[in-house]
């Protein structure tokens, strides 16, 4: 995404493309509608530790570890094989996610550092920082071209330029455009993905939208399919009003499904069955 133009607040004239307006109210109505159930106002706590859980197993679906959410309960131990880290990694991240949230405001760049770090979990000269030039990048479920690392960090900069400065735009349009952004950038040497997921969650949450973290999108990002996640990225990369349209879409679309989940928790729970 170009930050410059004659806008102060391009985030903000992306709110208004033509569809957006109709997917952030859909995402709102979504949202309270399961933060209106009558079991978030004794169990939220156990909502919200459900929410993750799902969470990070649709975002490590996305990134090549498609496990059932039983066999993720059932894990203590996630280094035994690829699949197995991803989902430990995934795991790690929507933990710490909370922990940044009053950071992110202040300081991005240092949380997406400290996330990189958590995903790693190794002590590699190429773990929490963006990559150098030349440097290669472990992401083969995304196969758009690479920015370079130039690039790479001057959009960077961008984006936290945007982020600090604040934004009258819906938390949907910025936690859209931080994941396609990320996702476009692929800034680290591995796990930008999962990083990218996480940091739409920092913003869905931190914004207000979902404050106790119970509509989690990458859920609703791994039911919508891996084809259809890639094919909405094009169009965020495309950088086209209708293509940057049909990513935010995606993204509500993500949001509301992440909401549907946390519904039938929350029916399940009053059923006595969960």
């Amino acid at each position: 995404m170009s930050t410059t133009g004659a806008t102060a607040d391009p985030l903000a004239a992306l709110g208004t493309l033509p569809g957006v307006p109709e997917s952030v109210e859909s995402v709102r109505k979504a949202v309270d509608r399961v933060y209106g159930h009558r079991i978030m106002r004794r169990r939220s706590n156990e909502i919200t530790s459900e929410a993750a859980l799902r969470g990070a197993r649709g975002s490590a679906a996305l990134s090549g570890a498609d496990w059932a959410l039983e066999e993720v309960r059932r894990r203590t131990d996630f280094s035994g094989d690829d699949e197995a880290r991803v989902m430990g990694a995934a795991l790690r991240l929507t933990a710490e996610a909370g922990q940044l949230l009053s950071i992110w405001r202040q300081s991005p760049l240092r949380v997406l550092a400290r996330l990189h770090l958590v995903a790693a979990a190794t002590q590699g000269d190429e773990v929490g920082r963006p990559r150098l030039e030349g440097e290669s990048v472990d992401e083969p479920l995304v196969e758009l071209a690479l920015p370079n690392a130039a690039e790479v960090s001057g959009r960077l900069e961008g984006l936290a330029e945007l982020i600090i400065a604040g934004s009258s735009a819906p938390a949907l349009v910025t936690a859209a455009v931080v994941h396609g952004e990320l996702l476009a950038l692929r800034p680290f040497a591995s796990h930008n993905g999962l990083i990218a997921r996480t940091a739409e969650r920092i913003v869905l949450v931190g914004s207000g939208l979902d404050p106790k973290s119970i509509c989690p999108a990458e859920v609703g990002h791994a039911e919508l399919g891996r084809a259809a996640y890639l094919a909405a990225l094009d169009g965020y990369v495309a950088g086209t009003p209708e293509g940057m349209a049909a990513w935010i879409a995606h993204c509500g679309r993500a949001v509301e499904l992440g909401a549907r989940e946390s519904t039938a928790v929350c029916e399940a729970l009053q059923r006595g069955a969960a």
